[in-house]
């Protein structure tokens, strides 16, 4: 069975602590946990153990003084609801047996009447209410729904703001309880409380999960209610939590249960066939052994074939519904480690169809580590405050966040990166040069998404760290050009840059793959970071394209020996090395293999809108050895490319 844990002593009972799936809802309270246990008993022990139920069957109520009107106008989010009356009632301190069983798993006793809904609630599973019969205006209660923005002040005293979609419990004139999550101040049991209505409903687990997380209630109720609870049960722990408040609160039953259940549910209906048993399991179960386990789970059989087999799931089971629910049920039961291990496994081998896109990305992320980049993986939901105006109209709106801050699917990468690299910067990790894959997401209808693959590159701090032979050197945009030019050259593409204001765009074709900027101080400011960062995004889909048309070509390396050559040229401050290096690559000398800028000068003596450029060029003929004629010739052509475009002039 998936329970496990320890068996410990206190006071006078015995205390099991289990560790719970998030699947078995059914077992969120004492009766389900029962349940698995006799399952797994009697299908081990060969036993025939049964439940002992704590029902009574004698409920009747003492008179019918007080009926009350129950309307349910939300039927979608509320699929039953039950009540009933009791009058004199006395609140007061719950008895030390009651006190002490709440006191064993964790629950403050507070007074009878809610102690005994807390007790009933991890007995049963069922959540209950308890409502003050007096401060229920009009003798009148109403399941609906409110106007957006209606405020209601809940149990913790504090005022909440409700949603037109959340269940609200109400009298004639204001609201009394969100449904299924939390109680309101002015009608909850007080100790001046001498009557009371009792509910018990069925709530929809959408429903229930969006207004818990809405309103962050994470309430005992609102856990079971969002996974489902027994709906035939509603009315049985109604009349087991009337008797049990008669029987410590005193007082008399006024009324007969009330139960609006205006469609009847109708048990699941599941089959399974045997070899899908066997080829899901790895057991080849005895059909016997499997309507054993799934009757004493609670299934009813409603159809029993030679090869395949018909059950009713019963009510608790809410998250079974189709064949392979049912064989996880028979091996759970039956125990893992009883399917034996084949001496020999028949496998088919995968075809790979991504085999280039994942060769690709190693590669790039050899190179980018190579670099002394770090991978980063991210959360693709984002928080919406972090989302560019321009972008909200198309942001992808999560229905069910997990929180209130995690919203939106993000539509730029940096929406949850940026908050990696705030985090480390407040642990004392200032230097950081991080990259990562991953998805932004669009949406141009309501029910058409887009999604985008990119890689994004971070660089903030230092270069490197500083020693006796040489200064710190922090990050700059210069930088993180160099590591975006490297990963497309190892890529193998050509390309070409375009230089702006406060961005660098490299481009293949008409087409802008990879860009550069600096975030400015106000976007930064909204994660909190205080320092430079310098940020490239490649569109990921373009580049594979790139590369994708690409044909691998080899070359002999030059057995003749390279020459370098430097010029520095005078040119206006508006010139940049972009604009020179084009005008380079123009000039049409095929025999130039590499170019660097390596000094950038500036000074009045040079003219106040003037700087130096010093490049390096580097000739390599495959052929022969270059001559001096030759070389002169080359640098000629490559200047008068540079003047044509720039006016630039050549220093001595």
């Amino acid at each position: 069975m998936y329970f496990y844990g320890l068996v410990f002593f206190y006071t006078s009972y015995f205390i099991i602590e289990i560790g719970l799936t998030p699947n078995h809802m059914d077992a969120q309270c004492h009766i389900g946990v029962a349940r698995h246990v006799i399952a797994y008993l009697n299908h081990h022990d060969n036993a025939s153990h049964q439940i002992k139920l704590p029902y009574q069957n004698n409920f009747k109520s003492d008179n019918n003084t007080n009926n009350i009107t129950v309307n349910v106008n939300a039927a979608t989010n509320c699929k039953r609801y039950a009540g009933i009356t009791i009058e004199r009632v006395a609140i007061q301190k719950s008895p030390d047996w009651l006190q002490n069983k709440l006191k064993a798993i964790g629950v403050r006793p507070i007074n009878n009447v809610v102690d005994i809904t807390n007790y009933i609630l991890h007995e049963t599973g069922q959540p209950l209410h308890a409502f003050d019969l007096q401060k229920i205006e009009g003798n009148t209660v109403l399941v609906n729904t409110v106007t957006e923005g209606t405020k209601f002040l809940s149990l913790d005293e504090k005022e909440r703001v409700l949603s037109a979609e959340d269940v609200m419990i109400n009298h004639a004139t204001a609201p009394m309880c969100i449904g299924g999550v939390f109680g309101g101040l002015h009608s909850g049991v007080s100790d001046s409380t001498t009557s009371l209505f009792l509910e018990s409903a069925v709530f929809d687990p959408t429903a229930i999960r969006k207004s818990s997380l809405r309103h962050g209630l994470r309430t005992d109720a609102a856990i079971r209610f969002e996974k489902g609870i027994d709906i035939s049960n509603t009315v049985t722990v109604l009349k087991r939590a009337a008797l049990l408040i008669k029987e410590i609160a005193g007082g008399s039953i006024t009324s007969d249960i009330i139960d609006n259940y205006p469609q009847v549910a109708e048990k699941t209906s599941v089959s399974i066939k045997y070899h899908y048993l066997k080829r899901l399991s790895g057991k080849n179960y005895h059909p016997e052994t499997v309507k054993n386990i799934l009757i004493n789970l609670g299934f009813e059989i409603a159809k029993d074939g030679i090869d395949e087999l018909t059950v009713l799931v019963p009510f608790y089971k809410t998250d079974i519904t189709i064949p392979a629910d049912l064989v996880e049920e028979i091996m759970r039961i039956d125990g893992l480690d009883n399917v034996e291990i084949p001496k020999t496994i028949s496998i088919s081998p995968a075809i790979n169809v991504n085999q280039a896109k994942e060769a690709l990305q190693g590669k790039i992320a050899q190179s980018l580590v190579g670099m002394g980049l770090q991978e980063i993986f991210t959360n693709s939901i984002a928080n919406s405050a972090h989302v560019a105006e321009a972008n909200k109209a198309v942001a992808v709106k999560m229905i069910n966040n997990l929180s209130a801050e995690l919203d939106v699917m993000r539509t730029q990468m940096y929406e949850t990166g940026l908050p990696v690299i705030a985090y480390n910067i407040n642990r004392k990790n200032s230097n950081q040069q991080l990259f990562e894959f991953g998805k932004v997401y669009s949406s141009t209808e309501a029910t058409k998404y887009i999604e985008t693959e990119y890689i994004a590159i971070y660089t903030t701090g230092i270069q490197n760290a500083g020693s006796w032979q040489q200064k710190e050197t922090p990050v700059d945009i210069y930088y993180t050009k160099k590591i975006v030019a490297q990963l497309l050259q190892t890529c193998g593409v050509s390309y070409t840059t375009q230089v702006e204001a406060a961005s660098v765009i490299y481009q293949i074709g008409n087409e802008a793959v990879a860009t550069i900027i600096s975030f400015d101080a106000a976007l930064l400011k909204q994660f909190e970071i205080k320092q430079p960062v310098f940020y490239a995004t490649i569109n990921w889909v373009l580049l594979q394209k790139a590369v994708a048309g690409l044909k691998n070509k080899f070359k002999e390396l030059s057995k003749f020996p390279a020459v370098k050559r430097d010029i520095s040229l005078l040119v206006d401050k508006a010139v940049t090395y972009a604009n020179i290096e084009d005008a380079i690559k123009k000039s049409g000398v095929k025999k130039l293999t590499q170019l660097q800028l390596f000094d950038l000068f500036e000074n009045e003596k040079l003219g106040a809108d003037k700087k130096s450029l010093s490049i390096n060029l580097t000739f390599v003929d495959d052929e022969k050895t270059l001559t001096d004629s030759e070389i002169e010739n080359f640098v000629n052509k490559i200047l008068n490319s540079i003047t044509k475009v720039t006016n630039a002039t050549l220093r001595s």
